[in-house]
């Protein structure tokens, strides 16, 4: 079992920056890749940005050049720093953990809310 505990969220302006942070616990070494989703009222949960073990990263078009995903495999943590946040933004952040093809751990998610 691996257990993802996501922190960081919050009300921001659009414009600003904010900075998610995603702890990992349990079975660690058993992840192959990292991501984060979200999911905004009314809509499908999406993919925001992946990272992979050896650290190759991915995003969605609409976060690229806006956001960055990495790894501190010492604090077994990801973060996902997030710049010029847009109103469409807002959603509900989630962390997530890729074993095989599998994305089978999840995080609580945490809130992020952009004011327009």
């Amino acid at each position: 079992q691996v257990q993802l505990v996501e922190s960081g969220g919050g009300l921001v302006q659009a414009g600003g920056s904010l900075r998610l942070s995603c702890a990992a616990s349990g079975r660690t070494f058993s992840i192959d890749a990292m991501g984060w989703y979200r999911q905004a009222p009314g809509k499908q949960r999406e993919l925001v940005a992946t990272i992979t073990s050896g650290g190759s990263t991915n995003y969605a078009d609409s976060m690229k050049g806006r956001f960055t995903i990495s790894r501190d495999n010492a604090k077994n943590t990801v973060y996902l720093q997030m710049r010029s946040l847009k109103f469409e933004d807002t959603a509900v952040y989630y962390c997530a953990g890729k074993r095989g093809l599998r994305w089978d751990s999840w995080g609580q998610g945490t809130q992020v809310t952009v004011s327009s």
